[in-house]
C-alpha cells in the first residue's frame, strides 16, 4: 500500500468526518477541468485508430472534433445551469461554464473523409482510418 500525500487541511477533514452537515463552505464554482481530465484510450489496428474519450455531462452538440493530418483536437463546452428561486440561497455550487480541450498526435495521418464519431453514455468514440499511401519510407543514405 502506498502512502498518498493529502493536500487537504486537517480541520477540513475533521469537520467532514465529525459533522459533515455542519461544515458547508459558501462557494460558487470550482476551477475548470484541466486538459488531463479528458481521459483518452487510443487503440490501433492495421486500418484505423480507435479513440475513446471521456466527456461526461456534455451534450453531443457541445463536443467539437477536428482532424488535421495526424493531429486530433477535442473540445467540449460545459455549461452551468444555475436555477435559484427567491426563497433560496446557494451555499455551494460546483458546476461551471467553460471549455476543456485536448490535442494529441497519432503516428500516421488520418483520412478525415472516412472518420466517424459516436457519443454514448459520456464516452466519445472516434474511428479514424489511416490515410493510405502516407506511410513513411526509409531513405537510403549514399
Amino acid at each position: 500500500m502506498s502512502a498518498l500525500i493529502s493536500r487537504g487541511n486537517f480541520l477540513d477533514e475533521l469537520f467532514r468526518d465529525v459533522a459533515p452537515g455542519f461544515y458547508v463552505k459558501p462557494l460558487h464554482g470550482d476551477p475548470l477541468p484541466t486538459t488531463t481530465q479528458i481521459k483518452i484510450d487510443v487503440k490501433e489496428s492495421d486500418q484505423a485508430y480507435t479513440v475513446h474519450a471521456e466527456v461526461p455531462g456534455v451534450s453531443k452538440e457541445d463536443i467539437h472534433v477536428s482532424l488535421d493530418g495526424n493531429l486530433v483536437s477535442l473540445r467540449a463546452e460545459v455549461k452551468q445551469q444555475d436555477v435559484q428561486t427567491k426563497d433560496e440561497k446557494v451555499l455551494r455550487s460546483e458546476r461551471y461554464f467553460g471549455a476543456v480541450a485536448r490535442s494529441f498526435q497519432l503516428p500516421m495521418d488520418i483520412d478525415p473523409s472516412l472518420a466517424k464519431a459516436k457519443y454514448d453514455g459520456g464516452v466519445l468514440t472516434l474511428t479514424l482510418p489511416k490515410k493510405t499511401g502516407g506511410q513513411a519510407q526509409r531513405l537510403v543514405i549514399d
